[in-house]
């Protein structure tokens, strides 16, 4: 293989070739191009030239350095125009406070962060999305939010299903307001298909239609930009039994009456307008919220409050957050992310400005809606309105879209005779008197124009009036991070979720102006840069996987998969097919793979694995002929989720299309197969990418995510359109915005820019490598579980502790809590195996690093022999203990039979710099028995 020794491929992969060289010695190859022939099917694998570029990767340009990379990404920003948006429709400009900007988004320590399924080293992000719930739950007068959703639209279709399974009635009809944004009646409609639910849509102002609902959809305030009372309609609606979900502007909500307070069941939205920029559509934080009796009802991820073991209180994730791994196809969601990054930028920013502060942004904007509105005069549809106005300007709308454009402001065309004009956070008097005179009217003061109507207090927790210095904020951000464990003090060696390295190149330009502040519905002539950008990702990521088309928009894994089924379904409908419904599951797969194939309507049918963790190919043959005349898709992980190659992936993947069926390959492990093999060509027909693993975008806590979703070209008429990209089509449609979270999509064109095509598939190689040597050190300690038919596994291992458990009492739980008084953060617990510990330590980490985090299991594994001897009892003993917090060990009398050295530095002080967990072990139990999802009181931690 030639050289990466230099450049920046060096800087991201961790190992040097002596490191290398250690590795595959331990293995028992001579070179990493022997390994990769040992552990992947001679079938798959492809042959690389002389120049050691993989197939498919040819039109990669070659590898720039961080300055040349961004030196082109410069260019492509600097062809982009940033205009002033008062276009709206969900999208709003912002101005995020320097001090979030510097210690949040740019800080490694709250983005490289994993989901908090650790909560004793996740405590920072706990109470800061615990934050955000309370900020969500006060300004909708609601009781109870989730830790967000990943947009608006994907919000509005969670808050439908919540609606259809919360009443028991036998309706399927959803009423649907004619003033709901466009993205959002298009999400809407493409979840509700599926589902069998019909959605009724109606001017609501005008009472509900005739008949049965399940529930009613409305906007607050409008798409319009009117301020709607609704407090009749939702009376109505109650009185027939159904639910009524509003999709409410938070920054309104602090002026006007939230729809807690007049009726509303659900509430659902966006805080992207808190401090998180429009970024061409996201990643922003959506969000739902609903009444205590809802609670339990609530998608996604909720943050709650429990005890540690010494009784103080400690935040975990609560109820039904994993329900999709654990539930499967009887999921009530395929959600597995939230927006945890941006949710923490819209908390902070609430906590900035506390309540006065965000009362005083919304006045002004509304004042200077108000101006314009006094300008307009007789021309204004709405009377009443909060940041946008709506003029009828018969057959003028386009001149007055391009006055304004040669002003440099955008406007949102409604349609010839209509246009409207919204108001933000950064609009000035300057922006209104230009905009009036695009429409050929003179400024004039409003006549004392007031919407406050909201009379109940908000956001008095003091988490939102305690941080309105920067010096407050910055100590206070800095604390919360210091009780978490990133990728920026340890390796995070968790199986099939590939934490590794977030290159600060990659990461420094979604702060740039040119992508941030662009409004995901501006003109085209605004973002040709941007558009560039995605035009070269998906080239590059079509080639890398050999896939013929990609759609960028599914902004998560889940969205990329429910996407990529809907492309097979819509592909069996064009063929008369419609009766294939049955989608085959291997029992190892990802929880999410069966809970997406639900919610499109299809069928599952799960298939067994062999005793080695491969799919069991007889009974996969037994089940393709006995659905055939059924079979829509085969869902299959590859490498498997048991962390090895497949060798008979080719043959599983023919039986499925001898019978008529689709191969869905999920892309979550494709950090095993760049460079060395394509799915697209080995048998797949559509895979999800997850950027924010192989991809180098960051896991943010827990989100954002993007997930791709790819296809042969066979499939590509069936990719997501959207109603306001003409270019897309207006096929269906999977999140808010067009192209999803472009935003972030920088971070995955500088990666592929800088590590070129043998960086890439060098990336894959280490990665195996680094696996393969864990496997081996750690086998004789905890036995690795699986392995491919050469004894190699893929890029993870899982590491079975279940007959330990059986001899000592020592648990899964006890390892990984235990590993926190080590410093590093604990693997993949029990997924896909109970009982096991799944490790991938990705191409990024050193072997320094993997080494010590070898050398912890091991001290781990002596550990657990004496409590399997005696010399501990199996009630009291480190790993039962732990983690151990320092207040833990500065007591009078220490009642253990281990020292406090041995609690606190097991492998001496000078291991590793000491992570000190901030809280004992969670009782997780008591924290779902005592719902408590807002923040709690002081008097609670005294």
């Amino acid at each position: 293989m030639p050289s990466t020794s230099s450049g920046f491929v060096a800087r991201h992969i961790g190992p040097d070739s002596d490191a290398i060289a250690t590795m595959l010695s331990v293995i028992g190859v001579g070179s990493l191009d022997e390994l990769a022939g040992k552990a992947l099917p001679a079938g798959i694998l492809d042959a690389v030239g002389a120049d050691g570029i993989a197939p498919g990767l040819e039109q990669l340009p070659p590898p720039a350095t961080e300055e040349e990379a961004l030196a082109e990404l410069r260019a492509l920003a600097d062809a982009n125009t940033v205009a002033v948006s008062m276009i709206g429709q969900g999208y709003y400009d912002t101005l995020t406070p320097p001090v979030l900007t510097r210690n949040i988004l740019e800080n490694p320590a709250w983005y490289t962060a994993y989901t908090p399924y650790q909560p004793e080293i996740s405590q920072g992000r706990l109470e800061a999305l615990l934050n955000f719930q309370t900020m969500v739950a006060d300004l909708t007068g609601l009781d109870v939010a989730n830790a967000s959703m990943l947009d608006e639209g994907t919000a509005a279709a969670e808050a439908m299903t919540l609606m259809h399974r919360a009443v028991k009635g036998p309706s399927n009809r959803l009423a649907v307001d004619t003033d709901v944004y466009a993205q959002t009646a298009a999400v809407l409609a493409t979840r509700a298909e599926p589902l069998g639910i019909e959605i009724v849509t109606a001017d609501l102002s005008r009472g509900l239609p005739e008949g049965d609902f399940f529930g009613v959809i409305v906007q607050l305030p409008g798409a319009s930009g009117r301020i709607q009372d609704w407090s009749d309609l939702v009376a109505a609606a109650h009185e027939r039994g159904a639910l009524v979900a509003v999709g409410a502007d938070l920054l309104a909500a602090t002026l006007i009456t939230p729809p807690g307070e007049f009726g509303a069941d659900v509430a659902f939205g966006t805080t992207q307008r808190f401090g998180v920029p429009m970024g061409f559509g996201g990643p922003h934080a959506g969000y739902l919220a609903v009444h205590t009796k809802h609670a339990r009802q609530l998608p996604g991820r909720l943050v709650g409050v429990s005890l540690d073991a010494d009784g103080s209180p400690a935040y975990r994730l609560s109820l039904q957050t994993r329900e999709q791994h654990i539930r499967r196809d009887k999921a009530t969601s395929n959600i597995c992310t939230a927006q945890v990054l941006l949710a923490v930028i819209a908390a902070m920013y609430a906590s900035y400005h506390g309540a006065a502060g965000l009362t005083g942004i919304a006045r002004r904007v509304h004042a200077h809606a108000a101006r314009l509105a006094a300008g307009l005069g007789a021309s204004l549809v709405h009377q009443a309105f909060f940041d946008t106005v709506l003029a009828r300007v018969p057959g003028r709308a386009d001149d007055i879209v391009a006055a304004a454009k040669d002003a440099g402001i955008n406007l949102w065309r409604v349609d010839a005779d209509h246009v409207s004009v919204a108001c933000d956070e950064a609009t000035t008097d300057a922006h209104v008197d230009a905009v009036l005179a695009a429409f050929g009217v003179n400024a004039a003061e409003p006549a004392g124009v007031d919407i406050e109507t909201r009379t109940t207090e908000f956001l008095t927790h003091p988490a939102f009036h305690l941080y309105r210095t920067e010096t407050s904020m910055m100590r206070y951000l800095r604390s919360l991070a210091d009780k978490d464990i990133a990728l920026d003090r340890s390796m995070i060696p968790l199986g099939s979720c590939t934490m590794k390295l977030n290159a600060a190149a990659e990461m420094e330009p979604i702060t740039w102006p040119e992508f941030a502040k662009q409004h995901p519905f501006a003109p085209a002539s605004d973002n040709p840069g941007l558009r560039r950008l995605i035009s070269d990702l998906q080239t590059w990521l079509t080639g890398i996987t050999g896939y013929d088309e990609i759609s960028l928009q599914p902004n998560a894994g889940s969205q990329g998969e429910y996407a990529g089924l809907l492309a097979i379904q819509a592909y069996h409908r064009a063929n008369g097919d419609a009766e294939r419904n049955v989608c085959l599951i291997p029992s190892s797969a990802h929880g999410t793979n069966a809970a997406s194939a639900a919610l499109v309507g299809m069928r599952v049918v799960v298939v067994k694995c062999r005793a080695n963790g491969d799919v069991d190919l007889d009974d996969l043959r037994a089940k393709v002929s006995e659905h055939a005349e059924r079979l829509a898709a085969l869902m299959i992980t590859y490498p498997s989720t048991h962390g090895v190659y497949e060798h008979d992936v080719a043959d599983i993947c023919a039986a499925v299309h001898d019978a008529g069926g689709q191969v869905y390959v999920d892309g979550a492990n494709l950090n095993a197969l760049v460079g060395l093999a394509r799915p697209g060509r080995f048998g797949g027909d559509v895979s999800h990418l997850n950027l924010h693993k192989t991809f180098c975008i960051p896991h943010g806590g827990g989100g954002p995510g993007v997930g791709p979703v790819a296809v042969r070209s066979h499939l590509a008429p069936y990719l997501p359109g959207h109603p306001l990209a003409d270019e897309l089509g207006d096929r269906y449609t999977v999140s808010a915005a067009p192209y999803g979270s472009a935003s972030i999509l920088p971070i995955t064109w500088t990666y592929i820019r800088m590590m070129g095509a043998v960086g890439l598939r060098a990336a894959s190689l280490t990665a195996i490598a680094s696996a393969n040597y864990v496997a081996r050190r750690l086998d004789e300690y905890f036995p690795v579980l699986y392995t491919g038919e050469s004894g190699m596994v893929a890029h993870e291992c899982i590491l079975d502790l279940n007959p330990i458990t059986k001899a000592t009492g020592v648990t899964v739980d006890d390892v990984a809590k235990r590993l926190a008084d080590f410093g590093f953060h604990a693997p993949t617990m029990s997924f896909p195996v109970a009982g096991t510990l799944m490790v991938e330590p990705t191409e990024s980490e050193s072997l320094a690093e993997v080494d010590a985090f070898c050398d912890a299991m091991i001290a781990i594994r002596s550990e657990i022999d004496k409590v399997g001897s005696g010399v501990w009892p199996a009630d009291d003993n480190p790993l039962r203990g732990a983690p151990h917090t320092a207040e833990s060990l500065l007591v009078d009398e220490w009642a253990h039979p281990y020292s406090r050295e041995e609690a606190a530095y097991p492998l001496g002080k000078g291991f590793r710099p000491k992570v000190w967990p901030p809280v004992r072990r969670i009782d997780a139990a008591y924290g779902d028995r005592n719902l408590v999802c807002s923040c709690p009181p002081v008097e609670a931690f005294a």
